[in-house]
């Protein structure tokens, strides 16, 4: 399985450091039952009860450097999970990026931008 860091995507150290102000964002997983006069059940649902969801950043990136995180992210195609290990945690989890965006800045100026979400897989 590959790892997002800079020795796997093949870049300088720090490289693959997302800029600050990453967004993370939990979605609970439940089943909601809501009947006609307003009243609403809600319950848990599978195992893996709060998936993450990273919305990350990395401006000001040379395009060697956006080169490389692109093709990382296209060797995947939407559907291979990797591990990655959050800002500020030690533990690294899966991931899957479904799409990505690039900025084109200047001459040899990209920002890319991209959502990791979290997966559950054996």
């Amino acid at each position: 399985m590959a790892v997002f860091d800079d020795a796997t995507v093949g870049v300088a150290a720090g490289q693959t450091t997302p800029d600050f102000g990453a967004k993370r964002r939990s979605e609970p997983k439940i089943t909601k039952v809501q009947y006609g006069d307003g009243y609403e059940m809600r319950a848990i649902f599978g195992l893996n009860q709060s998936p993450k969801i990273w919305d990350l950043t990395w401006s000001a990136k040379s395009n060697s450097v956006a080169d490389a995180i692109e093709a990382f992210f296209e060797a995947r195609g939407g559907q291979e999970s990797f591990t990655w290990t959050p800002i500020d945690e030690a533990t690294a989890y899966k991931f899957v990026v479904e799409s990505w965006d690039r900025d084109f800045q200047h001459a040899d100026i990209c920002t890319i931008t991209a959502t990791f979400r979290q997966v559950f897989e054996p």
